[in-house]
């Protein structure tokens, strides 16, 4: 699934190619994603110009003025920029290439989603306000997502902190991967219930969660299964993991043995010894 690094990868690469440029054409091949795709998007969307392009937690938002165009990649979606310049123009739609949205200049930005749990949405005025963003917690890399707010946060919680992570009320876009590579630099037992961690070690872990996801953005994320960048290259972040995926192998530390449990019906890879 691409997590937040993947997206804000996807975010910096898309955005030159779209920032400034007019939509001519909006295709819906296939409008069953995890919501519909809106049937009035190409009726909506030419002639507008797409003023900005960010990231709200793993959601893109191309804002056009009249409203934004929100999109999700899902667990396996991706997004392509194809161009005559690049190359590309020439390339047919796939099964899986379910929404374009063509540019005046040519420009096409093509979702490919196998599973379709992505998601293609608008909505009129400001972005920000879609009730699907509204409720959502601090971004990891701004100022918002401090110690003193999460150590305020997890008061009385008997949640594990690896859980906590990954509730995208807390904070948002950690998941499973960074969450489990996160915990292993600040040395914290992905078990350890939220409400027993000190301040201090909620100081070490914050840094630990903002540093592991700068340098998978630097990587240009990780790809596992379907990701790809806006350009059709892969990330390398897998190549730098400590724990994930790493059970039974030693651990790059301490040669301690890489353990795996399940939590929430999701994998935690950690190292016994490094981690209390």
């Amino acid at each position: 699934m691409p997590e937040l690094p993947e997206v804000e990868t996807t975010c910096r690469g898309i955005a030159p190619h779209l920032t400034g440029k007019t939509i001519a054409q909006a295709v819906i091949r296939n409008s069953r994603l995890r919501w519909p795709v809106p049937d009035e998007l190409p009726s909506l969307l030419p002639g507008l110009t797409i003023r900005s392009v960010t990231r709200r937690a793993k959601y893109l938002l191309l804002d056009c003025d009249a409203g934004a165009l929100l999109i999700h990649l899902g667990m396996s979606g991706s997004l392509r920029i194809l161009s005559a310049k690049s190359g590309y123009d020439s390339e047919l739609p796939q099964k899986h290439d379910h929404f374009d949205l063509v540019l005046r200049d040519q420009t096409i930005l093509r979702l490919r989603d196998p599973r379709r749990f992505g998601a293609v949405l608008w909505h009129a005025g400001d972005g920000l306000q879609h009730p699907l963003l509204l409720n959502l917690g601090s971004e990891p890399l701004t100022a918002d997502f401090s110690a003193a707010q999460l150590f305020e946060k997890t008061r009385g919680s008997r949640t594990a902190i690896k859980q906590t992570l990954m509730n995208h009320h807390v904070v948002v876009g950690v998941g499973n991967i960074y969450a489990n590579e996160a915990l292993f630099l600040a040395g914290i037992n992905p078990k350890t219930a939220a409400g027993r961690i000190a301040l201090p070690r909620y100081e070490i872990l914050v840094q630990a969660v903002k540093q592991t996801l700068q340098l998978a953005i630097e990587a240009g994320g990780s790809t596992l299964r379907d990701f790809v960048h806006s350009d059709g290259s892969s990330g390398y972040f897998q190549q730098q993991y400590w724990v994930y995926g790493r059970t039974g192998q030693l651990c790059k530390k301490c040669a301690g043995i890489i353990k795996h449990i399940r939590q929430g019906q999701r994998s935690s890879y950690y190292c016994p010894s490094c981690q209390h």
